[in-house]
């Protein structure tokens, strides 16, 4: 049996528990027998083992008729009709489902489970309407085909009771975003990534099938199970989605290698930074930032709070922070306020940050952070991941169980002093040297101040001093840095008092163009 026949009859085994009103009537009273055991995440997880020990094969679809050849526009003008929601009537949660077309060509099975009964949700281009503007010619169902979903979105009355907001969308390769609160869409999370920034290039897995699990009337979360496959690995995914102020994925993952694996990315997050206050002057732009994070926030396993500084490079930096089971780590937008951003249409400063708790033992390992070069705003290129310092080996299994949380804030309310903002210029007097300005919240601090630590990884760190902005809520950090014939530096710096740090540890990495 081939790999597709294979994940062919494991999802129809799943498939054909239909709803008891889709079944044949029966001829004779039928013997009695023991409920169906409810689908659930081990079901997927038989399915991607089954499917890790055959070879990987790639699934695709032939985008023809109303769904070929689309731009932009015409995609976006092709939206679900709310009148065939499969959860139509509900207050708390409404389900949109997502057509084919443009970049999004590999199908992807879904299916409903509604008390633990697993129910295919058939494609049928018929739940879609077609935008007249985009499509004046009109659409002929009848060369549509089967092509399948693109994957799904989920609403609920995030912000207003009486509107159903979006919430979170999976599509495309393993992808999906959400927001919380008072938030707009801004960075994507991801079911894994595989070779990121490696010269070997990057492998992007899929989730090919969903199973998305009816709510209750007193349910507050949303369960989704996920199968993803890839050539080198197979997957089962558990997210049970519950919005609100903060948006929170508790996520259980099991993986089957396919072949011994040395460069997994677990928990994979990805952003845009094109520039902010720490590297303004290489572009001519009006807005002061356009950033959907400017920072990677981590909590080691030894509790040490980092905070490391996004910057635009011109060729691609690879950072990886050593640890033993990490306790979060996250991609967070700190600037919050309209004027740092001033862009009235992408609206920068409501996108959300995203954090990542473990919630077992992850072991050794690194938080890696990839800064790829860009030259505009269109294209996410900063990815951070748990990476493990062990090979996932292939024919075992492999699980980690995580909270992902989505929110304007990172979820962890330490007494710590957190750097606020960092700006950065040439120094002066000085055409070979960098000024660093580090702003603190000066809020924890009493009366006596701080002591500095500085290090540079090369070159050497130059006259530094503290100021306190008491009207601004600021404790000040600024330094010269001297390269001394280097090409690239780590630096950080953090605010000791008698019985340790203060703050934060704030590092950059500092590049000559």
């Amino acid at each position: 049996m081939s790999a597709v026949s294979a994940l062919s009859a494991s999802l129809g085994a799943a498939l054909a528990q239909e709803s008891p009103e889709a079944q044949p009537e029966a001829a004779a009273e039928p013997a009695e027998e023991a409920a169906p055991r409810p689908f659930g995440f081990e079901d997927v997880a038989a399915m991607a083992r089954d499917l890790a020990a055959n070879p990987y094969e790639y699934r695709d679809a032939e985008l023809v008729g109303s769904f070929g050849n689309l731009t932009y526009d015409q995609y976006r003008g092709i939206r679900f009709r709310r009148d065939r929601d499969p959860w139509a009537g509900s207050r708390d949660f409404a389900l949109d489902l997502l057509p084919p077309g443009a970049i999004f060509h590999e199908p992807v099975d879904i299916a409903l489970v509604d008390e633990g009964v697993v129910i295919p949700v058939r494609f049928d281009p018929h739940m879609f309407d077609f935008d007249p503007v985009q499509f004046p010619d009109g659409v002929d169902y009848e060369t549509l085909g089967n092509m399948g979903w693109s994957g799904f979105r989920l609403r609920a009355p995030l912000n207003r009771p009486d509107v159903m907001d979006e919430i979170a969308v999976f599509q495309g390769a393993s992808y999906f975003r959400a927001v919380a609160r008072g938030t707009l869409y801004g960075l994507s999370a991801r079911g894994l990534a595989i070779g990121t920034g490696s010269a070997e290039g990057e492998e992007f897995p899929l989730f090919r099938g969903f199973w998305i699990h009816k709510p209750g009337s007193q349910d507050r979360s949303v369960l989704v199970h996920a199968l993803l496959d890839s050539r080198s690995v197979s997957g089962a995914f558990e997210f049970r989605i519950t919005p609100g102020a903060e948006t929170v994925f508790d996520t259980r993952v099991s993986l089957f290698p396919r072949r011994d694996m040395r460069n997994a990315g677990i928990a994979p997050l990805t952003s845009m930074y094109w520039f902010g206050p720490t590297d303004r002057s290489r572009v001519d732009d009006y807005r002061p930032a356009v950033h959907d994070s400017d920072g990677l926030q981590m909590l080691t396993g030894s509790e040490q709070r980092l905070w490391r500084v996004l910057s635009g490079h011109s060729t691609l930096q690879v950072s990886a922070f050593m640890d033993n089971d990490p306790l979060g780590f996250g991609l967070a937008q700190r600037a919050r306020d309209f004027e740092s951003y001033k862009d009235a249409e992408a609206r920068y400063e409501k996108r959300p940050s995203a954090w990542i708790a473990p919630q077992d033992e992850w072991g050794k390992g690194t938080v890696t952070l990839i800064e790829i070069p860009v030259e505009n705003e269109f294209n996410d290129n900063i990815v951070s991941f748990w990476q493990p310092a062990d090979t996932l080996a292939k024919g075992n299994r492999y699980d980690f169980n995580y909270i992902l949380t989505f929110a304007a804030e990172v979820p962890d309310s330490a007494p710590i002093s957190r750097v606020l903002e960092t700006m950065s210029g040439q120094a002066i007097n000085n055409p070979n040297g960098r000024t660093y300005i580090v702003d603190f919240d000066l809020g924890l601090f009493g009366s006596d101040d701080p002591v500095p630590q500085l290090r540079a990884s090369a070159g050497r760190i130059g006259h530094s001093y503290l100021l306190r902005l008491p009207e601004q809520g600021r404790m000040r950090l600024a330094f010269e840095y001297l390269p001394e014939g280097a090409k690239l530096a780590d630096l950080s710096a953090v605010l000791n008092g008698p019985n340790g740090p203060l703050s934060e540890t704030w590092i950059a990495r500092w590049t000559r163009e």
